[in-house]
């Protein structure tokens, strides 16, 4: 048996920001608990609870906690809404996201070591601005096709097309804040990272896999010769598959096999019978 509902958090300038928490009845809310937390914030789009095959087994058989919060650059309160969380917004989608964590955390749902963090697409790069502005946060951290280079997305397939959201690189006044936003761009070696897995597939003609592969490269460059950076940090490439839609059954149960198996791993979440 699980219990679900909303809980509001304050953000930036004072705005409530909702999410939706899962775990079972009878979880003890004690600070130990595994907690996956999921975001995507972008492109009008709102995100919704749903139901998921995955993330129920995650539920039935860690001692966890699933959470889904609804930054803002997505749809859920009209355009105002939106228009908050894009361009040199972006800020709010980050710090509504970083908001939900500490709140769950000051309440007991779980600690930072135990918070995996996912994001998909834009929803890469909310978790991955996430990581680079608030490591210490976080324990664990999956970023599935996601964009990491603003600098240079809209030179590559349809990035074009979403200059609208992010801002133009080549407008000087868009290309200062996108510098300072850009994941690629804004490693800190001098703090110790959460574990990464970075998703990506070969033929992904939406977000090509050079986001991943740029940055899963500077991440181990950066960290090469950090004494301190204990967590791994890798890359997962799926071949002959793209964007996410149209996958074999076969295919996302592998995926999710090693995406579960890493988070749970590296927050040190046992399987539970």
């Amino acid at each position: 048996i699980r219990d679900r509902y909303q809980r509001r958090v304050r953000s930036t300038n004072n705005v409530q920001i909702p999410m939706f928490v899962v775990h079972k009845n009878n979880l003890e809310l004690d600070g130990n608990n595994s907690c996956y937390m999921y975001g995507y914030g972008g492109f009008n789009i709102s995100v919704k609870s749903s139901f998921s095959i995955s993330r129920l087994i995650y539920l039935n058989h860690f001692k966890s906690v699933f959470v889904m919060v609804n930054v803002r650059g997505g749809s859920e309160y009209g355009q105002e809404w939106y228009r908050q969380g894009i361009k040199q917004n972006r800020q709010n989608c980050v710090d509504d996201f970083c908001a939900a964590a500490e709140y769950l955390i000051a309440n007991k749902y779980t600690r930072p070591s135990k918070i995996s963090i996912s994001g998909g697409s834009n929803g890469g790069l909310l978790v991955a601005m996430c990581m680079n502005q608030r490591p210490e946060l976080f324990g664990c951290v999956l970023g599935w096709v996601g964009v990491y280079d603003l600098l240079r997305f809209h030179k590559f397939t349809i990035g074009h097309a979403w200059v609208g959201d992010y801002g133009d690189p080549e407008d000087p006044e868009d290309f200062k804040y996108l510098l300072k936003f850009s994941p690629l761009h804004n490693i800190n070696p001098e703090k110790p990272y959460p574990a990464v897995l970075l998703i990506t597939s070969s033929h992904d003609d939406r977000v090509p896999p050079l986001h991943s592969f740029k940055f899963i490269a500077e991440l181990q460059y950066q960290f090469r010769n950090k004494a301190h950076q204990k967590q791994p940090l890798l890359l997962r490439v799926q071949t002959k598959a793209g964007h996410g839609s149209g996958k074999p059954t076969s295919v996302w149960i592998g995926e999710l096999s090693d995406a579960y198996a890493f988070l749970t791993h590296c927050t040190d979440s046992p399987w539970i019978d």
